[in-house]
């Protein structure tokens, strides 16, 4: 993971529902990462449906002192949010916040071990 050498914050983008238990397991993995590196300062966030926003995620890590922030986009595939909606999401955090380095990771549907744990569990 590149960062900056100050405070660290992740962000897991996710899409979003009405249905409350859908966000379950996004915050799953955020008090995963929390165990793994309670350096880190973890948020979760949702394009649409449900609350907190990209910004409003941004905007709780800001008041900790972190200089960069990585969003994580937590979608199997890679769809118009993917290709679209999150550079111009990104590009507008980096104009209204230049003094942090924000950095976007592939979804999560392009990663190899995603990809092969999917399909391990599938045949086991």
């Amino acid at each position: 993971m590149t960062q900056s050498n100050g405070k660290h914050g992740i962000i897991l983008l996710a899409h979003g529902s009405r249905d409350p238990l859908w966000r379950q397991p996004v915050e799953a993995v955020a008090r995963h990462i929390g165990i793994l590196r309670p350096d880190l300062h973890v948020r979760c966030a949702y394009l649409e449906l449900s609350a907190p926003d990209l910004d409003a995620s941004v905007a709780e890590l800001l008041p900790l002192g972190v200089e960069s922030i990585t969003v994580v986009p937590l979608f199997l595939g890679i769809g118009k949010h993917a290709r679209e909606d999150m550079p111009r999401l990104m590009a507008k955090l980096r104009v209204s916040h230049p003094q942090i380095l924000f950095i976007l990771r592939p979804s999560i549907g392009e990663e190899a071990q995603v990809l092969e744990l999917i399909a391990r569990i599938a045949i086991s």
